[in-house]
């Protein structure tokens, strides 16, 4: 079940973010993770939109939007590769005619899943906190 995210969801939330961070992001610092970590909370939640993916109960994935930007997706490892980050990102863009998201080159596994979901790189720059290559994707909706 997609719904939107609530106060009480914050501790399923930061442990999917992690377990699926650790994954995606083993080349990231434990520092800047824990910088990450309370900036969820902190920074990120309170000025982005948030859907939440329910699983008896328990949140399993998220995706938060700030305006087009897809600020972040991440989905627990033992939900992944079961369809949760389709169904959340086709509520973005449900939401969105047009989406933008960063991600790490060396994170393959989200480069894949924004390819498979008709991204498209708008740009190439460097991360100014930890200094590695980010990548500037783009989806334009069938009406765009």
């Amino acid at each position: 079940m997609i719904r939107q995210y609530e106060n009480q969801d914050l501790n399923d939330l930061l442990t999917a973010w992690a377990a699926a961070s650790e994954i995606a992001h083993p080349f990231l610092s434990e520092e800047f993770l824990a910088t990450e970590r309370e900036n969820i909370p902190n920074l990120y939640l309170p000025n982005a939109e948030t859907w939440v993916h329910e699983d008896e109960g328990q949140v399993v994935g998220f995706i938060a939007l700030i305006g087009n930007e897809v600020g972040a997706i991440f989905v627990h490892p033992s939900h992944q590769r079961m369809g949760v980050g389709q169904r959340l990102m086709d509520k973005a863009k449900a939401l969105r005619e047009e989406l933008e998201v960063e991600v790490f080159v060396k994170n393959a596994i989200g480069r894949a899943f924004y390819a498979k979901h008709g991204f498209e790189l708008l740009e190439e720059k460097v991360h100014d906190q930890t200094g590695f290559d980010l990548l500037r994707l783009r989806f334009t909706g069938s009406a765009g």
